[in-house]
């Protein structure tokens, strides 16, 4: 099986296997709107997602984050199963998350075996 890695806003990666925590919170920028997702790893903050357009109340944005945050989940237990190392991804044009292997996103090729 291969592993599993969560693209961060900065373009970092984490292992996803290494996630204690997901949380939500308001947005950084605004606190009347927007809303930010961060991972837990080792006891420091990763944010993957900070959104200061989403408009609504504080309790209607963090509803929206906890929809991600299920999404996210989701895209973790199904990666796990992939045979190949891969990056999950959040894309804000989509609003949803992407899965791609990592030989696409580093150009290389798995290395043969035998």
């Amino acid at each position: 099986m291969g592993e599993v890695w969560i693209r961060t806003l900065g373009n970092g990666l984490v292992r996803a296997d290494k996630v204690t925590e997901i949380t939500s919170t308001r947005g950084s920028l605004h606190e009347d709107q927007g809303y930010s997702l961060k991972v837990i790893v080792d006891g420091k903050s990763h944010a993957l997602i900070d959104n200061s357009n989403l408009q609504g109340t504080l309790a209607e944005r963090l509803e929206y984050a906890r929809h991600l945050e299920d999404a996210l989940l989701l895209a973790i237990d199904e990666a796990r199963d992939n045979e190949a190392s891969v990056v999950i991804s959040y894309e804000p044009e989509r609003e949803r998350w992407s899965v791609a292997p990592v030989t696409v996103l580093t150009g290389r090729l798995p290395e043969a075996v035998g």
